[in-house]
């Protein structure tokens, strides 16, 4: 069996789901952390006996790599990205893929030029609801898609941002709640119609934060070339993290997803339902075990199922569509003007 010597990039909040998903496989060894932080490293190499470091060149030429998972700012997913596979090594990274289109490109091509898999986590295509709605849709049940809409409206207050040195700047994070938190609702969207992009006509404004760069609402329209028409709104200053929504309207009935559940009505009378499954947990480091950690698991295990007998769900290609409609939402609220694609790319290049 083979036995593959992973590291991650990244000691901060998103490690544990990384860390144990690693530790749990029999062909995966987690031989070293990575993080500019060097207490931070060192914390988490105690935890899980291996090395540590705190320059991520230092260690490629220190270690010998087969894979690297990234959970850094998101600035610097395509740096890492790419020195990791001119160097051979497998690469799994957190969304976003990059901050801008052009970086992504480069990730993938440089990818496929070394010959190593590129995985983008987006954990929430592993949720039951997420499969269900999927599952109906490529069965025919539901129909072709006639419009679809969803809502994210979260919390991240002015103190939550304090404790970042890299959130809510254009030049670390990218932007704020499309990059950061609706990109996951958006891309099970996009996942779902299925279709090449036609044009996306959004607004961003930042309209609740005082100490932060980037957008704080969006809102807008992504069109696509199979005629379907979908609508977003998004902000970040609720009081709450209410659940996530989403809805399509389609020819054989209407399926709704609110967190993680889903629901599927069809015009015939019959429904079907898909959510969580309570005896469904993964235990992590301190305690921490969560649902939405389950679909992270579930992701990883397949990137590494997949390593050696074809590619991960969720590709660099697959995730590159994903980032391009990110960014158009952001050089259409800029220039406060439709981006319109042509050739499956936008006409615009950001």
């Amino acid at each position: 069996m083979t036995k593959y010597k992973v590291a991650i990039i990244g000691c901060g909040n998103i490690f544990p789901m990384h860390a144990q998903s690693i530790v749990s496989r029999e062909d995966c060894e987690l031989v070293a952390v990575c993080d500019v932080k060097k207490e931070r490293a060192e914390q988490k190499a105690a935890i899980y006996q291996c090395a540590y470091y705190t320059d991520y060149l230092e260690m490629f030429e220190s270690e010998q790599l087969d894979v690297i998972q990234i959970c850094l700012p998101h600035h610097l997913h395509a740096p890492v990205a790419i020195a990791a596979a001119k160097r051979k090594i497998h690469i799994l990274t957190e969304k976003p893929m990059s901050i801008h289109y052009a970086d992504a490109v480069e990730m993938v091509e440089t990818a496929k030029e070394n010959n190593v898999t590129l995985g983008v986590i987006f954990q929430n295509r592993y949720n039951p609801g997420s499969r269900l709605i999927k599952k109906m849709l490529e069965s025919g049940d539901l129909g072709a898609i006639k419009s679809g809409k969803l809502s994210v409206t979260w919390d991240r207050s002015d103190e939550y941002y304090q404790k970042s040195d890299w959130k809510g700047t254009w030049e670390k994070e990218g932007g704020g709640v499309i990059i950061d938190q609706a990109i996951h609702t958006m891309d099970l969207m996009r996942w779902f119609v299925d279709s090449d992009i036609k044009y996306v006509d959004a607004t961003i404004s930042n309209r609740a934060h005082e100490i932060i760069e980037v957008e704080d609402a969006a809102e807008g329209v992504i069109a696509y070339q199979n005629g379907v028409v979908t609508a977003f709104h998004a902000i970040n200053y609720y009081t709450y993290d209410a659940p996530v929504e989403i809805e399509l309207h389609c020819e054989n009935g209407i399926a709704k997803m609110v967190a993680d559940r889903a629901s599927v009505r069809l015009t015939d009378g019959r429904e079907f339902i898909a959510d969580n499954n309570p005896q469904e947990t993964f235990h992590y480091e301190n305690g921490v075990k969560g649902y939405w950690g389950v679909s992270h698991v579930k992701q990883i295990n397949n990137f590494y199922d997949t390593l050696q007998t074809g590619a991960p769900d969720v590709t660099g290609e697959e995730a590159l569509k994903t980032q391009q409609m990110i960014c158009a939402v952001y050089e259409s609220g800029k220039k406060k003007e439709r981006v319109v694609f042509q050739n499956k790319e936008a006409k615009e290049v950001y």
